[in-house]
């Protein structure tokens, strides 16, 4: 029962998936990050139901595209676009470390955090029109892979603050054992994208791994840890990266090879 608890809150926070709602107790969030890939799962499982389906339909190759792209916001509910924002503001205001922490917590968004947003989404545009059938279950795994690693980060990584969402679930959780827990996931969504597709899910899982150590560099010298907004700047990017990998090693190596 416990575990379906933790289950419920993991889904409830970091999903608009319906669920039970249950208090944020040290039991009922004690593993909740080891469900996090979970809700990547379901990103996963939706995004290569669509791919199915569009490849069906007489839909135009940008409408297909937009689709793919909304699919993680409607799923999640923006929260991690959220951190890409916040994160960028940040990052964009060259001021002293307590400044920026004060700046993720401002729920105003910039003018830098507009600019980041609209050219991720030109960014991510241009390379999900790219994304062939072949390369779905690659990209369908990367939601995994980019939600064990978060959840990894969160449970390995000195938090930056004392208060806040990362703060909260790295206090709560059983961090040894989901350290162990969401690496064994990591490394599973990492096969079965290699298994996919072996180049480009190589490329792709290379991308995931060095970006979760770079943005650990960024975190540690900008901000002195991890908090929630950097984790969620740190899935958008990581997602994006995986994706342009994969079409890169799609198109540049298996094309001339």
């Amino acid at each position: 029962m416990n575990l379906l608890k933790n289950i419920a809150v993991a889904f409830s926070m970091y999903s608009k998936i319906p669920m039970p709602q249950f208090a944020w107790t040290k039991e009922n969030m004690r593993y909740a990050l080891c469900f996090f890939p979970l809700v990547g799962a379901v990103v996963g499982v939706c995004v290569w139901i669509w791919g199915q389906l569009s490849s069906r339909l007489p839909f135009g190759n940008l409408f297909v595209t937009g689709v793919f792209l909304l699919i993680p916001v409607i799923v999640t509910g923006g929260i991690h676009l959220d951190g890409l924002l916040d994160t960028s503001d940040a990052l964009s205001s060259w001021q002293p470390r307590e400044r920026r922490l004060e700046i993720l917590s401002d729920s105003h968004a910039g003018a830098f955090a507009i600019i980041v947003c609209c050219s991720y989404f030109i960014a991510a545009l241009a390379v999900w029109s790219e994304v062939t059938t072949e390369l779905l279950l690659v990209l369908a795994g990367g939601y995994c892979l980019s939600r064990s690693l978060n959840g990894f980060g969160i449970a390995t990584f000195p938090c930056a603050k004392s208060s806040g969402l990362a703060a909260t679930f790295a206090d709560q959780a059983d961090k040894k054992k989901c350290r162990v827990i969401l690496l064994c996931e990591a490394i599973a969504s990492s096969l079965f994208m290699i298994g996919m597709q072996p180049l480009c899910g190589i490329l792709a899982v290379a991308a995931a791994w060095l970006t979760m150590l770079g943005c650990r560099k960024m975190c540690m010298n900008k901000f002195g840890g991890i908090t929630g907004d950097t984790q969620g700047f740190f899935l958008q990017i990581c997602e994006l990266l995986m994706a342009f990998a994969a079409v890169i090693g799609s198109k540049v190596f298996i094309i001339n090879y």
